[in-house]
């Protein structure tokens, strides 16, 4: 059994409970948004999704730490802490559009070692654990080991991202990375990352997001034999915009986006 085994078990538990909530809510006819102080949508979706998935976490680590998006951060002094996104993509969500998930990342002593992604209306859900490799599963079949592609130049490179708000002084590098890609398409959100690690695309780009936009993409990528870095080119989810690739296209991808 490998370290981290039996806590990825808890995760693909934990998306399960989140599955059969958000999909029970989706599409309904008397879903509850409200506007968060950031101007940003939340349904009665999110809430209980994250609900759920807290009390569960404290039935079985009590001593584990929590951040979630929709009610805050239960981590201080703890070296191990769960990052919950109940539901990715909730503007898709609201709209009936099936691209979203259930983010859920473990962090041990600073590093993200368990990802699940969880994306019940595409019938997909993606995990991964330290050492272990990454994983897709479908129609709750059984799971395929995944890795990124072998693509070593941008001219033959696949682009995804979510839209062109955010990138700021950075749009003409951007623009200049998508002429130079072969192709370039909009998928955004947790998709876009989880493609890379199927080796389906080959970079994803997000100019602006938070730390359970990405804990549990991170590590996917990574196991899947990819990077994943800030814009900057920072290692991990803890920066505020994220990059994924094939791991081979990264640095050509870091240097193009910053002017270099």
């Amino acid at each position: 059994m490998s370290t981290y085994s039996q806590d990825l078990a808890l995760a693909l538990q934990l998306a399960d409970a989140a599955d059969l909530i958000s999909m029970s809510r989706y599409q309904s006819q008397d879903l509850v948004v409200t506007t968060k102080p950031d101007n940003t949508p939340v349904t009665d979706a999110d809430k209980a999704t994250e609900t759920a998935i807290r009390q569960l976490i404290a039935k079985n680590h009590p001593g584990d730490g929590l951040i979630g998006e929709e009610f805050g951060e239960e981590s201080a002094g703890k070296k191990r802490h769960w990052i919950i996104d109940p539901i990715d993509g909730t503007k898709n969500f609201m709209r009936g559009v099936p691209t979203w998930a259930t983010l859920i990342a473990l962090v041990d002593d600073g590093e993200v070692v368990v990802g699940v992604a969880s994306a019940p209306a595409l019938t997909r859900r993606w995990f991964a654990s330290k050492g272990d490799g990454a994983f897709v599963s479908f129609n709750a079949g059984a799971p395929r080991k995944i890795s990124v592609s072998q693509v070593s130049n941008l001219e033959d490179a696949s682009l995804m991202y979510s839209d062109l708000i955010g990138f700021n002084e950075r749009l003409p590098a951007f623009r200049s990375i998508m002429d130079t890609c072969w192709r370039s398409r909009g998928m955004g959100d947790f998709w876009s990352h989880m493609l890379v690690a199927e080796g389906a695309a080959d970079i994803a780009i997000e100019p602006s997001l938070a730390l359970w936009d990405m804990a549990a993409l991170d590590i996917i990528v990574r196991e899947a034999g990819g990077s994943f870095t800030s814009i900057n080119g920072e290692p991990g989810p803890t920066h505020k915009s994220g990059i994924s690739s094939n791991g081979t296209l990264h640095q050509k991808v870091i240097a193009k986006l910053n002017g270099n």
